[in-house]
């Protein structure tokens, strides 16, 4: 065996100590000793009803959020759901969706808030709503995404696509 050859051997077996399976802490994640603090106007976070997503219009009545109250939402197979307006990002045919109402009683910066990544569309008068801001939820919580929307008063529509998971962690609320 050539020597660069004999080094890269040694190397990608770890040095025959098993070194290769081991996990690798991740620096850019720090351990969390408490939850963190949430976000204005997240308080709603930590207490949570069940519900299931509507897989259509037709049944959107029946998956109806409270603005300023959590969930943990039961999600449909993607190929379960007809959204109203295609998702921008419907993800494949592995992954999970659904549709939720909420209305909102006075205007202004709505946060929908998920506990891991997945598509959001808000949809308004058969219109999507154009997010104003993106993000993630803070270090040592449980929120994964955070998106706002500017919207006014009245009913609106959520759609969640593209989601690994059957079921998530979901809330939106009015901004500060």
């Amino acid at each position: 065996m050539q020597p660069k050859t004999l080094l890269l051997a040694v190397l990608l077996s770890g040095f025959g100590t098993g070194a290769a399976a081991q996990p690798v802490p991740d620096a850019a994640t720090p351990a969390c000793a408490a939850p963190a603090a949430l976000p204005a106007g997240m308080g709603g976070w930590v207490e949570r009803a069940a519900i299931t997503a509507a897989g259509s219009a037709q049944t959107l009545p029946e998956a109806v959020l409270t603005p300023g109250k959590a969930v943990n939402a039961a999600l449909l197979k993607t190929a379960d759901v007809t959204y109203p307006l295609p998702p921008q990002k419907p993800g494949g045919a592995a992954t999970y969706g659904g549709l939720f109402g909420f209305t909102v009683t006075a205007p202004g910066i709505y946060r929908v808030a998920l506990d891991t990544a997945a598509w959001i569309d808000v949809v308004t008068d058969a219109k999507p709503v154009i997010a104003s801001a993106h993000g993630h939820g803070p270090a040592c919580s449980d929120i994964g995404k955070m998106v706002d929307f500017p919207l006014a008063a009245g009913p609106h529509s959520l759609q969640i696509a593209g989601a690994a998971k059957a079921a998530i962690a979901l809330m939106v609320t009015r901004l500060p």
